[in-house]
């Protein structure tokens, strides 16, 4: 059981080891989780991050019969625990700029929807099933998900989600624009690998502004997305790095980024 940690290459791979109670989580696997995210946001040789899980789920959320008593002080809490790791770990109110891929493996539910919430791209495999489930349990999805799903897909394919509480197919979850792809299981990996080396042939830090941007652009007027974009503009344009793409295209050579 853990919440495992590699970087290769600028790309992390975070992946969540829990297959016994199909990657659920109580409050160490919440710590951890929170840990390894801010631990990717810190790291400036850090650029993109891909998230798993193993066995037959990507996340379920928090284990029930574990986490609950947590919570009710039927089970002792770690001596570690802080109230803001259960919503950092699934990236709810975590300022963290740096792109993010999913790589669905399985029952994507509860608090795995609300983490994938947080997430830019999503892959799956065919067998990933999604759900916001809370509901059929007399519960509520705090942790982000009644906001951002309206905003991410389209109303009734969000109220659909939210209400009935079903189980929803890889390939309805496509359909509704929850995912960028589903493909074959043995291609989910690199499929998600693909997609962050792509990203990281890029500059990070016009890459970070990028969805910085775009995301606090959510929250705006128009004309303060404007003002927004602008400045986080002048703050790209005045890196190294935005010396070095020009250079390396008249040069006709790959760019070497310095995330300076």
């Amino acid at each position: 059981m853990a919440i495992h940690y590699e970087t290769n290459d600028h790309i992390v791979t975070i992946t969540i080891d829990r297959a016994e109670r199909k990657n659920a989580m109580d409050m160490e696997h919440f710590i951890g989780l929170a840990d390894s995210w801010r631990r990717f946001r810190d790291d400036p040789e850090a650029w993109v991050a891909i998230i798993t899980g193993v066995g037959t789920a990507f996340c379920t959320g928090a284990d029930l019969k574990t986490f609950i008593p947590q919570v009710t002080g039927e089970l002792p809490k770690p001596d570690n625990w802080r109230p803001e790791d259960g919503v950092n770990a699934v990236l709810k109110e975590f300022e963290l700029y740096k792109p993010i891929i999913a790589a669905v493996n399985g029952d994507c539910v509860a608090g795995g929807m609300e983490m994938l919430g947080g997430i830019d791209i999503r892959v799956a495999s065919p067998n990933a099933r999604f759900g916001v489930l809370e509901p059929k349990r007399g519960l509520f999805a705090g942790g982000g998900t009644t906001v951002r799903l309206p905003r991410q897909i389209p109303f009734p394919a969000a109220m659909e989600f939210l209400l009935t509480a079903d189980l929803i197919s890889a390939d309805q979850a496509m359909q509704m624009g929850l995912l960028n792809r589903v493909v074959p299981a043995d291609e989910l990996m690199p499929t998600a690998l693909d997609f962050a080396k792509r990203i990281t042939a890029n500059a990070p830090l016009a890459v970070q502004a990028t969805k910085e941007s775009a995301l606090q652009g959510l929250a705006m007027t128009l004309p303060d997305a404007y003002q927004n974009e602008r400045r986080l503009a002048g703050k790209v344009f005045g890196t190294e790095d935005a010396k070095e793409g020009p250079r390396a295209f008249a040069e006709k050579r790959p760019a070497k980024w310095k995330a300076k």
